[in-house]
């Protein structure tokens, strides 16, 4: 046994302790697959990026990189360059904290056949492939380069999942039915094929996103007329599921304040800060919302900008005045933040609701359903395909 060995698989004990010790890891089936599954095989080199925008990469040469590997945390495996030159996330490895909050969360029983959307680095497919076997684990990616390295690591570990090159979306009909499936990666939308390769009564885990951090992690039940859950209490984030084996497009942001009509706020302009309402928000956005900043001060950004595809746009200050507001400009079709303000309001009159009094009701049609407290209740709202 190698020094290298002996040092993995004590840090790959130590990972197991800290998330049983977080309440995390529960079930000794799952413990065994993180302390028998040696991660810094699926993650040889990782990328962190600067405070000048600039990525640097730390590989199996470096000295911290071992131990890095097996820290409870995410890291960012592979980039790619947009049209404009820009390096841009396309691939990571999962936080192991939120990898085994979702599988202790898929309630997997010996002999289930689990469908993975987002192989990565395939670290997750093979705790899947320990726990039920090589030969009921499937995953796609759209990847081709990121699929085929999984495979070998896997390989290389004795691990023989089927794995496959195609759009999330579509998931893997031909080795269907499952009776779990768990993505890895966010949509705006549930795919209605996804619904089609379970059995009822089967679960599906997805992290759903119609726009940067709008939505959480569900946990659905396959009916016979419909996919039906809530979503988890704990927010977590995954990157957006890719059309194309490219680097995602960037939405484009206003570059220009000066413009459109003139109002204060007194809610705080960035997403993350109103998670809930952010979400429910998306119910009345016409597409996508691309967020980021604009302009500079000695405090940092000048702005919180918000745009969407149809020219809508809002941008607010960071900072508040002496008397808590922001200054909010906005122009385009939509206003958007009147409407994030308005359902910030039925929000606050709902009495604040958080992730797990909210569920979700797909039906073949493709219509979603977002619910409070119970599906046939009174509160509501349509979230629209993207």
């Amino acid at each position: 046994m190698t020094a290298t060995t002996t040092a993995w698989r004590e840090l790959a004990h130590q990972l197991a302790d800290e998330m049983a010790a977080e309440g995390v890891l529960q079930s000794p089936a799952w413990r065994d697959a993180v302390e028998a599954t040696p991660r810094h095989v699926f993650v040889p080199r990782f990328y962190v990026q600067q405070q000048d925008g600039q990525w640097t990469e730390t590989s199996a040469d470096d000295d911290e990189w071992l131990a890095a590997v097996y820290r409870n945390e995410p890291l960012i495996t592979d980039l790619a360059t947009t049209a404009n030159g820009n390096r841009v996330t396309v691939s990571s490895s999962t936080k192991p904290g939120l990898m085994v909050r979702m599988l202790e969360t898929l309630d997997v029983h010996d002999g289930h056949r689990v469908l993975e959307i987002g192989t990565g680095t395939g670290y997750n497919v093979a705790l899947l492939s320990h726990r039920l076997g090589s030969d009921r684990v499937f995953s796609v990616d759209i990847g081709a380069e990121l699929v085929d390295a999984a495979r070998g690591r896997l390989t290389e570990l004795g691990l023989t999942p089927t794995l496959a090159a195609t759009h999330g979306a579509e998931g893997l009909p031909e080795h269907g039915p499952f009776d779990r499936i768990i993505a890895t990666c966010s949509v705006p939308t549930v795919p209605w094929a996804w619904a089609e390769q379970v059995h009822e009564g089967g679960l599906v885990l997805v992290d759903v996103k119609p726009s940067t951090h709008a939505g959480n992690l569900v946990l659905l039940t396959r009916y016979a007329d419909r996919l039906e859950g809530r979503f988890l209490p704990r927010w977590a984030g995954f990157m957006a599921m890719r059309d194309a084996d490219l680097a995602p497009e960037v939405g484009s942001l206003i570059e220009d304040v000066n413009t459109g009509s003139r109002s204060s706020t007194r809610l705080e302009p960035t997403p993350w800060s109103s998670l809930v309402p952010w979400f429910l928000v998306q119910t009345r956005m016409p597409g996508k919302v691309a967020f980021g900043y604009l302009g500079a001060t000695d405090q940092g950004p000048e702005w919180a900008v918000f745009s969407t595809p149809d020219g809508s746009w809002s941008a607010v200050r960071m900072q508040p005045d002496e008397n808590g507001e922001r200054e909010v400009r906005q122009g385009g079709p939509v206003p958007l933040w009147d409407a994030f303000e308005a359902i910030h309001e039925t929000w606050d009159n709902l009495g604040r609701p958080n992730w797990d009094r909210l569920g979700l009701t797909i039906t073949p049609d493709g219509r979603h359903r977002l619910w409070l407290d119970e599906p046939d209740g009174e509160v509501s709202w349509s979230l629209l395909p993207r």
